[in-house]
């Protein structure tokens, strides 16, 4: 079973893909989508739907894992957030691929084992999950921790 794991935002959407094979997973790959913070917001949502539907037409996964929006303290900054993610979500859709939601706090959890673990606890339980990968950063990273905390909640 392949699952895709993403972290949506307007500036850089992580993805990871990981294979489920039993209670084993491996990773496939991962990365970053980025859109150009110079063009309207309109133009941006378009170009992560097109990046993301070209990495979903790649992948083929069986189920995209998505995190859950968490409210930031600037309200703009939410509003971009919710739309890239509502991108994330039709493109995934689109698709016909089973979409599932993970709030960060249980991703958290599943990977680490606390619900308030810190970016560089999720890291250091990803090379030990998925040992000898380079993680193309914190937001690729983010990804493969919504895949793989889809791949033990399955």
């Amino acid at each position: 079973m392949i699952i895709i794991g993403l972290d949506p935002a307007l500036g850089t959407t992580g993805w990871g893909v990981i294979k489920r094979d039993g209670n084993r997973i491996s990773h496939i790959a991962n990365g970053g989508v980025t859109t150009n913070p110079k063009l309207p917001l309109a133009s941006r949502l378009l170009d992560l739907d097109g990046q993301l539907a070209e990495i979903l037409s790649k992948f083929r996964p069986d189920y995209v894992a998505v995190e859950e929006v968490f409210v930031n303290k600037n309200p703009q900054s939410t509003l971009k957030l919710a739309q890239a993610r509502g991108v994330v979500i039709l493109g995934a859709a689109r698709t016909g691929t089973p979409v599932v939601e993970y709030a960060a706090r249980l991703v958290k959890k599943s990977i680490v084992g606390k619900g308030n673990a810190k970016k560089e606890q999720i890291s250091a339980m990803l090379n030990i999950l998925l040992p000898g990968v380079h993680v193309a950063g914190e937001d690729a990273a983010d990804a493969l921790a919504v895949a793989i905390t889809h791949a033990h909640h399955i």
